[in-house]
C-alpha cells in the first residue's frame, strides 16, 4: 500500500500543497498534522509509522517532513528499510537501502538540519538586533493604538464595558487591562 505523510510546523501554515503533490503520487492514504518537526512526539507520525509494513511505500514531499534532524532520520529511514518499506521523497526520489542509498540520504539530511539551524541563527541575529532597538517590544503588537485605547477608558466614566465594546471593537478584557495599567 503507498500512504502519505503530510506536515506542517505551525498552525497558520496551510497542508494542502503537500496533501495535493501526495494525491498526485497516487497515496493510497494519506496521514497529515500540524505540528513541529522540533517535537518528538508527532502522533499521527507515529500511528503511520506503526501501521507500515513490508511492501508498503511511504511517501513525503520533502526529507524535512520526516525528521528533526540527521540522527532522527536516519534512525527513522532505516527502521523503515528493515521493515521492508519503500521511501519516497518526492523532490529527491525513491530512498534505496544501498551503500550509496544510505550515503545519498545521510548527506541530503545534513544539509537539512544545517539550513534549518542557519534559520535559526538568522532569525536569533535579527531579534538580537532589534532588541537593541529603544522601542523594541517582544510579542504580538498591539491591535489598538494608545491613543483608541485612552479614548475608550474615557468613555467607561458614563458608559459599561458591553457599550464602550461596541463602540469601540475593543474588548471587555483588553479594557480591563488598560483601566489596571494606567492605575
Amino acid at each position: 500500500m503507498k500512504y502519505g505523510y503530510a506536515r506542517v510546523s505551525t498552525k497558520g501554515r496551510e497542508l494542502e500543497v503537500q496533501l495535493q503533490a501526495l494525491e498526485k503520487e497516487g497515496c493510497e492514504q494519506v496521514y497529515s498534522e500540524k505540528f513541529t518537526g522540533t517535537k518528538a512526539d508527532r502522533p499521527r507520525f507515529k500511528e503511520l509509522l506503526s501501521l507500515l509494513k513490508d511492501g508498503d511505500t511511504l511517501v513525503v514531499t520533502k526529507l524535512d517532513r520526516l525528521a528533526r534532524n540527521t540522527k532522527e532520520g536516519i534512525e527513522v529511514i532505516e527502521g523503515l528499510f528493515n521493515k521492508g518499506v519503500r521511501v519516497h521523497v518526492l523532490n529527491v526520489g525513491l530512498l534505496e537501502d544501498t551503500t550509496m542509498g544510505k550515503f545519498f540520504l545521510q548527506t541530503l539530511l545534513a544539509v537539512a538540519e544545517m539550513e534549518r539551524n542557519m534559520i535559526v541563527e538568522r532569525t536569533q541575529e535579527g531579534k538580537a538586533i532589534a532588541k537593541q532597538r529603544e522601542d523594541f517590544r517582544e510579542g504580538r503588537p498591539n491591535k489598538y493604538s494608545k491613543k483608541q485605547v485612552e479614548h475608550a477608558l474615557g468613555l467607561l466614566e458614563s458608559h459599561s464595558y458591553k457599550e464602550v465594546e461596541n463602540m469601540t471593537g475593543i474588548s471587555k478584557s483588553t479594557l480591563i487591562r488598560a483601566k489596571r495599567k494606567s492605575s
